[in-house]
């Protein structure tokens, strides 16, 4: 809503900000239902149930999926909302995530079995405490790296309609591809917590490596389908020749920075699972915000390098967040097993 307020003064193509304001209004919808998804995903996750989670996403795009095509090209005598019907599509996804999921952990309660020891539903100070000073830097932390992405992606739409949408191509396969290492995060967090909590060090730094080394070698398989297949790639989006050929070009840079996102994102989750929040905060408060994204700045718009300078500000920022981060749970882990 606050970007909304202020989206006249992002300078944007004013045919992409005409379609953005009714977009961002109905997609805000979405945000409660959200939140909810992503605490019971979590919960779900920590007490190893796993499969509900999937299940619920894989039918939960299907619903997207049709829903889009009803609203956006309005069928079934609903009108044609165009890019609006598209937010109210992913708002009606996610009702329905959260819904799931809600029934999933009411269910669960049977196969897990009774609590040890007393629950009380009284707030306890100390532990909310506690858990407040590691989710916090864990949300700053996610919020930078989205943060700097969406910024970026505003850079873009002061450009020319072509370069926009080859940027926004480029990214969702980007963003396709980075749920290999957020998925292989979450995995880490959870074995990597257990063992940690469990003060056996050995199982922890065996998970911590073996989430890395699995996410090196799905994530150079990945960049390297991105550099020899781009245009199979980005053929399903358009059909523009300008559109094509930078977005082959994005890709080329998608291709160079996967490695580099993948060991950041498991990293980041292999250290949230000895509980440190708060490194990974300031990694990528620096790659982002003081390296990444003024670097792309610059060489977009006063070297004049378009689209393509945004992007290499976005490969200098992981490479840096994924080399300091790797680093950082190296020498963890040599003192975990000291």
């Amino acid at each position: 809503l606050l970007a909304v307020a202020s989206l006249d003064d992002w300078g944007l193509n004013p045919d992409i900000a005409r379609l953005t304001r009714p977009y961002l209004l109905a997609v805000g919808c979405s945000a409660p239902p959200l939140l909810v998804f992503t605490a019971l995903r979590r919960y779900l996750l920590g007490v190893h149930i796993v499969r509900p989670v999937m299940t619920t996403l894989l039918t939960a795009n299907l619903i997207n999926l049709v829903a889009n095509w009803i609203l956006v090209y309005g069928r079934f005598g609903f009108p044609a909302l165009g890019v609006t019907g598209s937010a109210v599509a992913t708002t009606l996804a996610r009702l329905y995530m959260a819904s799931a999921l809600g029934l999933v952990v009411y269910w669960s309660r049977a196969r897990l079995g009774p609590p040890d020891g007393v629950v009380t539903r009284r707030p306890d100070a100390a532990r909310l405490g506690h858990l407040t000073r590691l989710g916090v830097p864990a949300a700053l932390q996610m919020t930078l790296e989205v943060g700097a992405f969406s910024v970026a992606t505003a850079f873009a739409a002061r450009l020319d309609a072509a370069s926009s949408a080859a940027h926004q191509l480029a990214l969702n396969i980007a963003s396709l591809t980075y749920m290999v290492p957020l998925g292989l995060c979450s995995a880490a967090a959870v074995r990597v917590g257990h063992a940690f909590g469990a003060r056996d060090a050995r199982r922890t730094t065996t998970a911590g490596w073996a989430a890395l080394a699995v996410g090196a070698v799905l994530m150079l398989t990945l960049g390297l389908t991105m550099a020899l297949v781009p245009r199979l790639l980005l053929s399903p989006f358009s059909r523009d020749p300008r559109v094509l050929e930078l977005g082959a070009v994005l890709l080329g840079f998608a291709a160079a920075f996967q490695l580099f996102d993948g060991m950041q994102t498991i990293a980041t989750g292999v250290l949230r699972g000895v509980g440190d929040t708060v490194r990974p905060m300031a990694v990528h408060f620096v790659a982002y915000w003081v390296l990444g994204l003024p670097i792309g700045y610059l060489l977009c718009f006063d070297a004049a390098w378009g689209v393509p300078g945004l992007w290499t500000g976005f490969t200098v920022g992981l490479i840096v967040a994924g080399s300091v981060l790797l680093g950082i749970w190296a020498r963890r882990s040599r003192r975990l097993a000291w």
